[in-house]
């Protein structure tokens, strides 16, 4: 098999896995996938995922309809991610400080990645924390508008 057809068949598991069953986290989708013959590592997993249009909610881990999300899914993910997981907006400088309650943070900066905004220089997520950089501090002040426009 090819690289290529590795990947493909491996992806149509993972959408078949995630439309039948609640998956939570990445080591019990990377145990079904095992199972299913397709063994994967951590930052392969995290690429499919992401490139699936996959977010992790609450309840684990839900698909966007039709797999990867189209811009107008993504405003929708963003701003579904906002009003879910964001706590507090704090600016310093050129960076912005958020907070999520405890496990917020990764799909808060996925869902920001994908946001489109051109001020949003990168992200740096923990578990709870979202740091967010922009070039200079008028750029961070219009990430703070729009994130409270978004919540």
């Amino acid at each position: 098999m090819s690289p290529s057809s590795v990947k493909s068949a491996r992806r149509g598991t993972i959408l078949k896995l995630l439309q039948t069953e609640p998956v939570h986290n990445h080591a019990e989708l990377a145990a079904l996938l095992e199972a299913r013959g397709h063994g994967v590592n951590q930052a392969t997993l995290s690429r499919d995922l992401r490139d699936l249009g996959v977010a992790k909610g609450p309840d684990g881990y839900t698909l966007s309809e039709g797999g990867a999300p189209s811009p107008e899914d993504s405003d929708q993910r963003l701003h579904l991610a906002v009003q879910q997981y964001l706590t507090s907006v704090v600016q310093a400088q050129n960076q912005v400080l958020l907070r999520t309650p405890p496990g917020g943070a990764q799909p808060l900066a996925l869902a920001l990645d994908g946001g489109g905004n051109g001020d949003l220089l990168g992200t740096l997520a923990g578990d709870d924390t979202i740091l967010l950089i922009a070039a200079d501090a008028p750029s961070a002040a219009r990430i703070v508008t729009w994130l409270e426009g978004l919540a």
